[in-house]
């Protein structure tokens, strides 16, 4: 298992310049032809946070949501980090997990390492995920938080879901190419799994069910929305133990995923 995860970073490294051209393309040609071009990568999460924002808030009352110190936090600054986190990983999935299927032409040479294709879709997902990130700071800078050292976390936990992300979309891209229905499969997962996770609303409701609490906990995006709320809501720099957890898993996961990739290669 070392020595085929040694060959996929090897291959990654000798192509990083194809990656980088790849990913830049990618992201060009899903807005080619349309009059406002990649402005629909900015104003898509926009408007998706609106309605939430609009839906819950106002239309089901959500209100502000309570500080761990007791301090109201706005709502849709509550929303928008947990949005953040979980827009990129559904992005990133749905995307990835087609990569195979989708550039078959590249697949069928001989001489083309097909190891960078997911690579390509994941970090083509990053694009919008920057922008969404500058949104976020940029709306809480509006309600007077403004970015501080504890902000920089964003980039660790943001490459470590980039890890597990890619972990995942290995093993998906090498199964949906002999089992075609996982392509549907994971779209409902991820229409899902947006309501499963704590993103709109608080685990907290949940304290009286402990063993429902457990079982949404069992998800990993959970942990990431939270850890995205932590440095924004609460300037906090979470524990040795959740760092650990949170590199531990993606590290995990990646080789898991790849060693399944070059099986099935």
């Amino acid at each position: 298992m070392q020595e085929k995860k040694e060959s996929l970073w090897k291959n990654c490294w000798k192509n990083r310049t194809l990656i980088w051209r790849l990913t830049k393309n990618d992201f060009k040609k899903r807005y080619a032809g349309s009059y406002l071009g990649m402005v629909w990568a900015m104003i898509q999460p926009i408007i998706t946070v609106v309605v939430y924002w609009f839906v819950f808030e106002k239309g089901l009352s959500a209100g502000a949501v309570k500080a761990r110190e007791g301090v109201d936090i706005p709502y849709v600054l509550w929303l928008t980090s947990g949005l953040v986190p979980w827009f990129y990983f559904s992005e990133a999935l749905s995307n990835g997990t087609n990569a195979l299927l989708e550039y078959n032409y590249l697949v069928k040479k001989v001489v083309f390492d097909i190891d960078i294709l997911p690579i390509v879709k994941v970090l083509s997902a990053i694009f919008i995920h920057i922008f969404f990130v500058c949104f976020m700071l940029v709306l809480n800078m509006c309600y007077g938080r403004f970015p501080d050292l504890y902000t920089l976390q964003i980039l660790y936990y943001s490459l470590c879901m980039v890890l597990m992300v890619l972990a995942v979309c290995y093993l998906t891209s090498a199964l949906v190419v002999f089992f075609l229905d996982l392509s549907q499969i994971v779209a409902i997962f991820l229409q899902v799994g947006i309501w499963m996770t704590p993103i709109m609303w608080q685990l907290d409701r949940l304290d009286d069910m402990p063993v429902i609490q457990k079982i949404f906990k069992l998800n990993p995006m959970y942990y990431f929305v939270n850890y995205f709320r932590d440095v924004m809501m609460y300037n906090t720099v979470p524990g040795l133990q959740e760092n650990l957890i949170c590199i531990g898993f993606a590290l995990f996961s990646f080789i898991i995923g790849a060693a399944v990739f070059k099986k099935a290669e």
